[in-house]
């Protein structure tokens, strides 16, 4: 079937990307984040391709459930950890890893029944505020899981960093001085980098990395993109032209007539809109490849079109190749066009646009 858009996903480039960051780990394992539909590009069929990572992290039950029932035999860590009793009798069952970052959650520990042992991965909060213990909480937190029956399988720690991608920032080496002064002294398994923690200038030395951004290709970074840190862009957002319009010079194109024609103009109608996913706020001028060459998007984003300027190309048709971003036009520059970042693009891809893993 000939889709009118589709979301292109390269498994090649989640392998090569996976192994880049092996490289740059250092020796550390890799737990492939995949939450979200893996950053939008289909959870499972990520999954499957990335299955020479160590563990694979998820943020909720439902996605750990969706890649056991996949036939997936990593450790699965479940990023929130879980938050009444059936999800951890659940979470038992499937051998499912948990982060620990609430005192709700040791309590839950304390009173299931039944020989299950987890791994648990103690969050402590070193400045993100968000999720974690905090240091003065951590070593009450620690023996209370250290009492725990049946004991942990294993217990390891990790924190989460809140700037690392703004590499001229002081806080990482903050977070990562408050983690190893709170952990000193105790030999567990440690995990602190993310994408941005991994490939920033400071050395973070931790024992599992936790990627997820940079596994598809994307930079977490402003002013740098996937390419230049050596990643290879695993989503190609495809779609075509369904029709071609000649606008006199004067007159205008869109809603709100927020685009008009300097000139006698050719402009070519887009089969995507922000009903699947494409940023509404994208502004006349974002670039848009049509046939491979760079062309400016005119006027705003419609739910199921957008209209771009083809007047330099010769023979543009209905039925002409368009991407959105992919090879030759990074998600990060388009995300910098709808004063985004890369994150919220990739993860927005409409439930209605077709992923095919190629």
């Amino acid at each position: 079937m000939n889709r009118l858009i589709r979301a292109v996903i390269d498994a090649q480039a989640l392998r090569h990307n996976l192994r880049t960051i092996r490289e740059r780990a250092r020796g550390a394992r890799v737990m492939a984040v995949v939450k979200a539909n893996a950053y939008g590009h289909g959870l499972v069929p990520t999954a499957l391709a990335l299955a020479e990572a160590d563990a694979f992290g998820v943020a909720r039950l439902e996605e750990g459930l969706a890649l056991r029932a996949a036939g997936i035999t990593q450790p699965i860590v479940l990023l929130e950890g879980v938050f009444a009793a059936e999800h951890l009798v659940e979470a038992a069952r499937h051998g499912f890893d948990l982060v620990v970052h609430d005192p709700l959650q040791i309590e839950l520990l304390e009173e299931i029944s039944g020989p299950h042992r987890f791994v648990l991965w103690i969050k402590i909060d070193t400045g993100m505020n968000r999720l974690g213990f905090r240091p003065s909480d951590f070593p009450a937190a620690l023996e209370r899981i250290r009492r725990l029956q049946p004991p942990p399988f294993e217990i390891r720690l990790l924190t989460h960093l809140a700037r690392a991608d703004e590499p001229d920032s002081s806080m990482t080496r903050e977070q990562v001085a408050r983690f190893r002064a709170t952990t000193q002294g105790l030999d567990y398994t440690t995990s602190i980098a993310n994408s941005a923690g991994l490939f920033g200038a400071a050395l973070l030395g931790c024992n599992w990395v936790r990627p997820g951004l940079a596994l598809y290709g994307a930079s977490p970074f402003a002013d740098r993109s996937g390419t230049e840190l050596g990643l290879h862009p695993a989503m190609s957002l495809e779609t075509s032209v369904i029709a071609m319009r000649q606008v006199p010079k004067g007159e205008t194109v869109g809603y709100g007539g927020a685009w008009r024609a300097a000139r006698d103009s050719s402009i070519a109608i887009v089969a995507a809109g922000y009903g699947d996913g494409l940023a509404r706020n994208l502004t006349s001028g974002t670039p848009v490849l049509v046939d491979g060459q760079r062309v400016p998007l005119t006027g705003r984003v419609s739910m199921d079109m957008i209209a771009v300027d083809v007047t330099s190309l010769a023979d543009v048709h209905v039925g002409t190749p368009v991407v959105l971003w992919g090879n030759g036009l990074p998600v990060e520059e388009i995300a910098r066009h709808a004063g985004t970042i890369p994150y919220e693009l990739l993860c927005g891809v409409s439930q209605r646009v077709p992923l095919e893993l190629r």
